[in-house]
């Protein structure tokens, strides 16, 4: 019998029998789980309601910033780098030297942030229309951007710029009124670290290991002297019977598909790392890039880290008022967390609330995308926002960070321009729920499906004044025209006489912008909306007030 059985066996006469009114399930408390309503198991967790602060907010943006920002070659670039012959490991020769002699370990010691100020960010955020920031607190590189109790040697108040940048950003976030969110993605560095075991397979340094297996012994007269990469690489292990690559590290995302599988030291070393996260900084909304959640089904860490989190909210503030959310997940898996869709939407109102989460570029900065000016326009964040909005869910955008810690001109401009179209109109998105169909017209006919964790943004028609979008709040409906009617006349079919959608007398119809009353005209087929000759600032999206 484990520890941790054997306690929970013996505590059985203090903590007797809880009767669940909700799954009709009696279940053998221990001591601890008496007092903690929350256990870590996915029936007790789906007693879980979403907080009301969260979907009101409907929009918030990440700085999902890190080491691998320094290099500013995009997405993935601790693994890349690893990678013989693809473009980040030609970079990185190029840059920095041969990964044998330069790994991802060095690139973390020339990170410095030393333009980074996280108030100005924040407030720039706040001022175009978020209601919520996130900041990522390690990526799949290790690297803890905290004060780490439990990876004391490699996090960033130790090493690289040598300071705690989620004690920046939080602080940043609450004195901006601000709800505080951290994303936590390390629990995969066990099998993404894998090209780190790697070595060039020709060429003058063929055979010659890259630095994935060194350990503290090798660090004899380095920078690194006196600590251990292992505690960041995580390769004293096996590579997996089916060795990850470009593929197949996808499908091994749920520990599946021949992936080497984590030790419990590794999996308790991750649920202490991200337990002493949410007790220093109290996060409002933990973000895991995960299936479902982290080191599941493998491993009950992301369970025990779940039931923490809710029962530390619910002895706090009688409810609770916290949020975690994961990836694919079952209907059971939904109620316990939110779901999370990456770079994609869901096609449908979906019964409970949701999140997407997209970049206006790549995840981690990239100076291809800025210098090709490839980053997603103002309309194109919108557009999905009200879509997003209009079928019970929140956006969360990251406007990447270059390694330094600033952003760029044409990232700035494009976050002044988002929040344009959300003083104006801001109104018929906030604290908004779903009406009874999310929208008509063509677009939605050529939406892609979901793929994995999402993924189909992007693949439907560009929006055109054919399609609207709804939303309602305070007995007042939203309807959306996704572009200008060049021909001066929006048609709403959902809301004509003959539709069993909208039974009441339409009294008025403003433009939300610009708060103008318009004429308009119901008849069986549609309802007929004259827009003014002259176009409102940001005039892509069009939210017309209907009472």
């Amino acid at each position: 019998m484990n520890r941790r059985n054997a306690l929970k066996l013996g505590a059985t006469a203090l903590a007797g029998i809880y009767l669940s009114p909700l799954f009709g399930k009696s279940y053998i408390l221990d001591a601890t789980i008496a007092k903690n309503p929350f256990e870590p198991n996915w029936d007790s967790l789906a007693k879980y309601v979403v907080p009301d602060w969260f979907r009101d907010a409907k929009f918030g943006m990440w700085a999902h910033w890190g080491p691998q920002c320094e290099p500013e070659a995009g997405d993935w670039y601790g693994r890349g780098m690893y990678e013989e012959g693809s473009r980040q490991y030609k970079f990185h020769v190029d840059k920095y030297g041969h990964p044998s002699k330069f790994g991802f370990k060095d690139v973390i010691n020339v990170w410095k942030a030393d333009n980074w100020n996280p108030e100005e960010l924040v407030n720039l955020y706040k001022d175009a229309g978020a209601r919520y920031f996130m900041a990522m607190a390690n990526h799949h590189d290790n690297l803890d951007l905290y004060d780490s109790k439990y990876q004391p040697e490699w996090n960033s108040t130790k090493i690289g710029p040598k300071k705690d940048i989620i004690g920046g950003w939080e602080k940043a976030a609450r004195k901006a009124g601000l709800p505080f969110a951290v994303s936590v993605h390390a629990a995969h560095a066990w099998n993404w670290f894998d090209t780190s075991q790697g070595a060039d397979k020709s060429g003058p340094l063929a055979n010659i290991p890259y630095d994935g297996k060194l350990t503290k012994a090798d660090g004899t007269g380095t920078w690194w002297e006196g600590l251990d990469p292992q505690e960041l690489y995580a390769q004293n292990h096996e590579l997996s019977a089916k060795p990850s690559d470009k593929s197949s590290v996808h499908s091994q995302w749920d520990w599946a598909d021949g992936a080497s599988l984590p030790s419990l030291a590794y999996c308790e070393k991750f649920h202490d790392r991200t337990i002493d996260l949410i007790d220093k900084y109290n996060p409002d909304l933990v973000y895991f890039d995960d299936t479902a959640l982290p080191l599941w089904p493998v491993n009950d860490a992301g369970l025990r880290i779940a039931a923490h989190l809710y029962n530390k909210s619910l002895k706090k503030n009688k409810t609770v008022q916290t949020v975690i959310t994961g990836k694919i997940l079952n209907e059971q898996q939904r109620k316990a967390i939110v779901w999370d869709i990456e770079k994609g939407q869901s096609n449908s109102i979906e019964p409970l609330p949701w999140q997407t989460d997209t970049c206006i570029g790549n995840w981690h900065y990239d100076r291809s995308v800025y210098n090709n000016k490839r980053y997603k326009s103002a309309k194109t964040v919108i557009h999905t926002l009200i879509d997003v909005v209009s079928k019970n869910g929140n956006l969360m955008l990251n406007i990447p960070v270059r390694g330094d810690g600033s952003i760029d001109e044409l990232e700035r401009e494009i976050v002044r321009e988002i929040g344009i179209w959300m003083k104006l109109n801001s109104k018929s998105i906030y604290g908004t729920r779903p009406w009874k169909i999310f929208g008509e017209g063509p677009q939605q006919e050529s939406a892609g499906a979901l793929t994995a964790q999402g993924f189909n943004e992007g693949k439907g028609k560009p929006y055109t004044a054919e399609d609207i979008r709804f939303a309602q709040k305070d007995k007042k409906l939203y309807a959306t025209v996704m572009a200008w009617p060049e021909k001066g006349t929006a048609v709403i079919k959902s809301l004509g006489k003959s539709s069993l959608l909208y039974t009441k007398k339409i009294k008025q119809v403003r433009l939300v912008s610009t708060g103008e009353k318009l004429h308009f005209v119901q008849n069986e087929a549609a309802l007929e909306v004259y827009f003014p000759n002259q176009k409102p600032e940001a005039s892509y999206a069009n939210a017309l007030e209907i009472i």
